[in-house]
């Protein structure tokens, strides 16, 4: 089997040589040596030529005379859950839902990412029982990384 270590050393150097804000959210090694790949920049989207790059330097330097293996280079879909910190950084500001290993389910944008948690504030015009008429009440929530179970980019044509 292809060892993690080396395939990481690789994607590593093409992404210190490409600058460009590039990291791995997750790889994966079958025990086939169908190797996955899934890629994110800091800002921007990944380009079909970051996913070339990074995987013809992975290409280039493993013998297929040695070990057979299948390689998929690909970006972080908008419909996958979060996995990387730099993920929530990248898309504070935008509406995010949260499902807690509890179930319990949350709703709101981002608007602080700590080493830990994220924090979402949830915005809703409730009617208030004491005035008769409806407010913007905002509910605040600090959610601990370990305790999310899903977490994904709600996606608004507005």
């Amino acid at each position: 089997m292809i060892k993690k270590d080396l395939i990481t050393k690789l994607i590593d150097e093409r992404i210190a040589e490409l600058n460009n804000g590039l990291y791995v959210v997750e790889l994966t090694i079958s025990p086939s040596n169908v190797i996955r790949v899934e890629l994110d920049k800091v800002s921007g989207g990944v380009t079909v030529t970051d996913c070339m790059s990074v995987s013809r330097n992975v290409e280039h330097n493993l013998d297929r005379e040695e070990q057979d293996f299948e390689l998929h280079v690909s970006s972080a879909g908008l419909d996958k859950s979060l996995r990387h910190i730099k993920q929530y950084i990248k898309n504070i500001g935008r509406e995010l839902d949260v499902v807690l290993q509890n179930g319990t389910k949350f709703c709101g944008e981002i608007v602080e990412v700590t080493e830990n948690t994220v924090i979402l504030c949830h915005r809703e015009m409730k009617k208030l029982e004491v005035k008769k008429k409806k407010e913007l009440v905002e509910e605040k929530y600090d959610l601990a990384f370990s305790d999310i179970k899903e977490a994904k980019i709600v996606i608004s044509f507005k």
